[in-house]
């Protein structure tokens, strides 16, 4: 009997961490709001908006060929997820001036779905 009550606090546990990860596909089903602009993957080129492949990481007004806003290359950011996160949900309030314009995600999963989503790209655009 003792060895039942761990095994069934693992399993709700299990699920518990299941129904809270980030889904990738709904993750990508995100970022078509993002595709007008933006690109991603191994032949990913700048377009109105920057290339994201390697995002994570990189510093603001940091992609080779992009014209950025002055707001943007004076922004001193380095996105991580929360940063990131706040990003999303309302650029021009967190980057004033920046030209990228997107009324935001507000969702709280679908923004972790994106950031999943949009982390398994490397800098040259392969899944990691």
């Amino acid at each position: 009997m003792k060895l039942l009550v761990p095994a069934a606090l693992l399993i709700v546990l299990s699920a518990s961490q299941a129904a809270n990860a980030q889904d990738l596909s709904a993750g990508e089903r995100s970022f078509n709001k993002c595709r007008a602009c933006h690109q991603v993957g191994e032949t990913a080129k700048n377009g109105v908006g920057p290339e994201l492949n390697g995002l994570f990481g990189r510093h603001t007004g940091a992609v080779e060929g992009y014209s950025y806003s002055a707001a943007n290359k004076g922004a001193n950011i380095t996105w991580d997820e929360a940063t990131f996160a706040e990003y999303i949900k309302d650029p021009k309030g967190k980057i004033p001036g920046t030209k990228m314009v997107f009324a935001g995600i507000k969702n709280e999963k679908e923004v972790a779905d994106l950031t999943a989503f949009l982390k398994q790209f490397g800098k040259d655009g392969k899944k990691m």
